[in-house]
């Protein structure tokens, strides 16, 4: 029976290999989060309802675009530092921290404060990030997860905002 295992990566890379790794699980971690976080969105956007349902709607909708949006970057970092990224929905479960939303009401404030703290919860998977990324002196990871991090705490910030009592 032939090999079908196929070849061994290497992307060449001045980063030592366990700083890699760790910077590769964290960014994967992240990413999947990213992923949870995404549908979750989506769900809220297909299902919301009530008195704000308009602004909710489309609020909603251009968050999820920007947590699809930072997905392909993430993944993209984790190659190009010679790790292997995400392979499967499976591969997604396993590593998300972010927990799934099955209910089939949420009323729309829930949702608004639900998305609020996944985002601020995505926001400290950033900063490990950052943390591994500035231990392993990768300077690439370390200065675009800033951006990631910007953009999380600022969903989170909208989403307070929208959800406050006039």
């Amino acid at each position: 029976m032939a090999d079908t295992a196929a070849p061994k990566l290497a992307t060449p890379t001045d980063l030592q290999s366990n700083a890699v790794s760790s910077v590769a699980d964290a960014l994967n971690s992240s990413l999947a989060d990213c992923y949870a976080l995404y549908l979750k969105t989506k769900n809220f956007h297909w299902h919301v309802s009530g008195p704000h349902f308009r602004d909710y709607h489309l609020l909603l909708d251009d968050q999820a675009a920007q947590i699809l949006g930072v997905t392909d970057a993430i993944a993209e970092r984790v190659r190009k530092t010679g790790g292997v990224t995400l392979r499967s929905i499976g591969d997604i479960a396993r590593r998300q921290t972010i927990s799934d939303n099955d209910a089939e009401f949420v009323e729309a404030g829930q949702m608004l404060a639900e998305l609020r703290d996944d985002n601020l919860k995505l926001v400290e998977s950033f900063r490990r990030v950052k943390d591994l990324a500035e231990e392993a002196k990768d300077n690439a990871t370390s200065g675009i997860v800033d951006e990631w991090t910007d953009q999380a705490e600022e969903r989170a910030w909208f989403l307070f905002e929208a959800s406050r009592k006039a």
